[in-house]
């Protein structure tokens, strides 16, 4: 399985323990939905394929991360939804009421009953700005209900108009009022054939805002989950749900706690663990046109390897392969590149389990594509219905350098099984 992370702007880590989401959209509210449920069964298992003592202990790190907990012992959803339609927030809510085993907080939504309509610029400059006090209230009252708060974890899609538009606003106002906290944006790549007309301009709009004011994006790929339900879990009929489920587990496998090499007793509670900030040499990297070109094109090149494993024989586990100095940029000793954290705990009843989170080029390729897709369509004067919203279409420009830094600098890329 597979998953893409970007690094933004700081090096914040989630080192203390409240995390608040903040779910956008139509497709922020279902996956955000599946992640909460996902986290809590793993969380509560009596088992863990463990011992009681070490499932306990794994139990007490997961405490008050994503759930408070009301007197009558339900917990409630650190959590914050948003969406300009009703019909999938109501949906959302009455979901994780009716499972019994946890809810989202009674007052802890916003919605409208009209929609976006798939255009990034009336998410961003209409509605955002429109509504922008009630939504920040209610995050800043959820922020306000954590004794030691960590940051913030925005679900949201790239291609429409709601979770793409609002969800760039929102996160620039969380940076303006948050900025020493963390903010992690997962976003949904949308599918390469196509499901709105405007989803490259909406795409590379998002990413474009989100890279100034975001700390890291979780980036999944609509085509590589739809072939992990195809090919790996053999589903005939793919739903949503389907892909949602699969989403949910990849991200609880990273954010759950686990064993550093540095503190082998005592559980950490940050979900990536590792600091990404990226430090060159004081020389600089190597200018383009000197890089050399008999590098295999097709090969990833990393700055950092944090491999994190789960369940059944951890400790006898082989990761040699991944202190290999040729996965690793010229500059960097894989020493310094590579860590390894392990816990016997198994995630959500799986026997065994392996994360590869990397800060590797694999964006590079569709980054590329998304963008020239969009500039061709610019280009040749087709729907432009998005500039009618005042987008400010310099924003193109910066994606093509984004581009091209990406392609210097690398991006974080994460892999799961």
């Amino acid at each position: 399985m597979r998953m893409v992370v970007f690094r933004g702007n700081t090096p914040s880590l989630w080192l203390s323990m409240s995390i608040v989401t903040v779910q956008l959209g139509q497709c922020g509210n279902q996956i955000g939905f599946e992640v909460f449920d996902a986290l809590l069964s793993d969380s509560h298992s009596s088992q863990g394929l463990c011992c009681k003592r070490e499932n306990e202990a794994y139990q007490a790190s997961c405490k008050e991360r994503f759930f408070s907990e009301e007197e009558n012992g339900v917990p409630i959803a650190r959590a914050v939804l948003v969406d300009m339609e009703p019909k999938v927030i109501n949906q959302t809510l009455s979901k994780a009421a009716q499972s019994g085993r946890w809810k989202y907080g009674q007052h802890a939504c916003f919605c409208q009953k009209q929609g976006s309509g798939n255009n990034w610029a009336y998410g961003y400059s209409v509605h955002g700005p429109r509504h922008e006090e009630s939504i920040m209230d209610l995050i800043r009252k959820e922020v306000e209900k954590c004794d030691s708060f960590s940051g913030f974890f925005i679900i949201m899609s790239m291609a429409g108009g709601t979770g793409s538009g609002i969800g760039a606003f929102v996160t620039q106002n969380l940076q303006d009022q948050y900025s020493n906290s963390l903010k992690m944006n997962q976003i949904i790549w949308p599918y390469g054939t196509g499901e709105v007309i405007v989803q490259n301009y909406n795409s590379i709009l998002t990413l474009s805002h989100l890279y100034r004011s975001s700390d890291a994006l979780l980036v999944h790929e609509n085509d590589a989950v739809h072939k992990i339900c195809a090919k790996l879990m053999n589903i005939k009929q793919i739903s949503f749900s389907d892909i949602n489920q699969v989403l949910a587990h990849q991200l609880g496998s990273v954010f759950q706690p686990t064993y550093s090499a540095e503190s082998s007793f005592h559980y950490r509670r940050n979900p990536l663990g590792i600091d990404w900030h990226v430090r060159p040499p004081l020389s600089g990297l190597p200018s383009l046109g000197k890089m050399s070109l008999n590098k295999d094109l097709h090969f990833n090149t990393s700055i950092a390897n944090l491999v994190i494993l789960r369940g059944k024989d951890v400790q006898s586990a082989d990761v040699e392969g991944f202190k290999d100095p040729a996965l690793y940029t010229s500059w960097l000793e894989p020493v310094n590149a590579f860590n390894v954290w392990k816990t016997q705990r198994a995630f959500s009843k799986y026997e065994k389990s392996a994360v590869l989170v990397s800060n590797s080029q694999f964006l590079v390729k569709p980054l590329d594509m998304i963008v020239g897709k969009a500039w061709n369509m610019f280009a040749s004067n087709r729907s432009l219905a998005v500039a009618q919203a005042r987008v400010k279409w310099r924003d193109l420009g910066l994606l093509q350098h984004l581009a091209i830094w990406f392609k210097r600098f690398s991006c974080l890329s994460l892999l799961s099984s």
